[in-house]
């Protein structure tokens, strides 16, 4: 199969990404333990749009890039609040495909110090490869896959869709995010041979490369990938091809909101600068940015939902987006 794509300027999107959109059920204020039989009180509670690729194309459409998303769409309520959310955000949503499956969701609970997350996938695990459109992923300069290890019902078929895409001449980043089963299977390799960047955790880079130390676990990843950048929360960012290493300081800031997010809006803001030819550095700090940025409200895309105020976090900090 060949995917003619149209070239340059003409492409209809800057990037288009296949996923999930799920809501994000957000609690806070819980005790650090939590005793089974009893019933623990939070106080607080939100209700936002969740899942890695719904958070990164949903940012990277306020940062201003022309972004199209394929998910599976439930005629449910809570589908329907994250569509109006992508939606407001100019994410286009146009080959969304209907499912009767229900839309997954996710709990959060937030402690003083570490999170605990608990997943019901709903139709993230449905969506396949015969439900997406080729030539519409192909009319992009860019293709971003997140969530890898849960779209189970499309990874076999990864490989073949990526071949397809660079075939049409499109660069690809992934972000695998956590492996629920802990498996981190190795055969992966045969998808990363096709991937221009892999955009993992410190945690899931040791855990893809089965190995304990980052630096070998860089080294395993520049096998196949030529740029692999790191998100290392409070130690900042890491980028690394096989002939330099970027570092890049975390940006402090004075109050934190969560972190929900941060690093699939980090994802954003390096993409974002990709895009725009940056440099690597200069992506680091772009990615930086806007993974900080993203702390300062609920979950991982409320701080984005305020353009003007973001455009101006970032020209403090003496960088530019459309």
């Amino acid at each position: 199969m060949t995917i003619l794509s149209e070239q340059g300027s003409l492409r209809t999107f800057d990037v288009t990404l296949v996923g999930e959109f799920n809501l994000d059920l957000l609690l806070y204020g819980l005790p650090e333990e939590l005793s089974v039989e009893r019933e623990l009180l939070a106080d607080r509670a939100e209700m936002v749009l969740g899942g890695s690729p719904a958070i990164t194309a949903h940012n990277l459409a306020m940062l201003g890039d022309r972004v199209g998303f394929i998910s599976m769409a439930a005629k449910d309520a809570f589908a329907s609040q994250c569509m109006r959310e992508l939606e407001a955000a100019s994410v286009d949503l146009s080959r969304a495909v209907n499912t009767e499956n229900g839309t997954g969701v996710t709990v959060l609970l937030q402690h003083d110090h570490v999170r605990r997350m608990l997943t019901y996938p709903g139709n993230t695990t449905h969506l396949r490869f015969d439900d997406l459109d080729l030539e519409y992923l192909a009319s992009s300069r860019h293709f971003h896959l997140s969530s890898y290890f849960l779209q189970t019902s499309l990874r076999d078929d990864v490989p073949r869709l990526f071949a397809l895409l660079k075939e049409a001449g499109l660069t690809i980043s992934v972000d695998t995010n956590d492996d629920p089963s802990a498996l981190w299977n190795h055969s992966i390799a045969e998808m990363l041979q096709y991937v221009d960047i892999l955009l993992p955790n410190e945690q899931e880079a040791c855990r893809l490369a089965h190995m304990e130390d980052l630096d070998d676990a860089i080294a395993w990843i520049l096998q196949y990938v030529p740029l692999v950048v790191i998100k290392r929360g409070s130690e900042g960012a890491l980028a690394c091809t096989r002939a330099h290493r970027y570092t890049a300081s975390a940006i402090k800031m004075p109050t934190i909101v969560d972190a929900v997010g941060a690093g699939d809006t980090f994802n954003a803001g390096f993409l974002h600068g990709f895009l725009q030819g940056w440099s690597v550095d200069r992506s680091l700090q772009s990615g930086n940015l806007a993974g900080a940025y993203s702390t300062t409200a609920i979950g991982g895309v409320a701080a984005f939902q305020n353009r003007a105020a973001m455009q101006q976090f970032f020209a403090e900090h003496s960088l530019q987006v459309k």
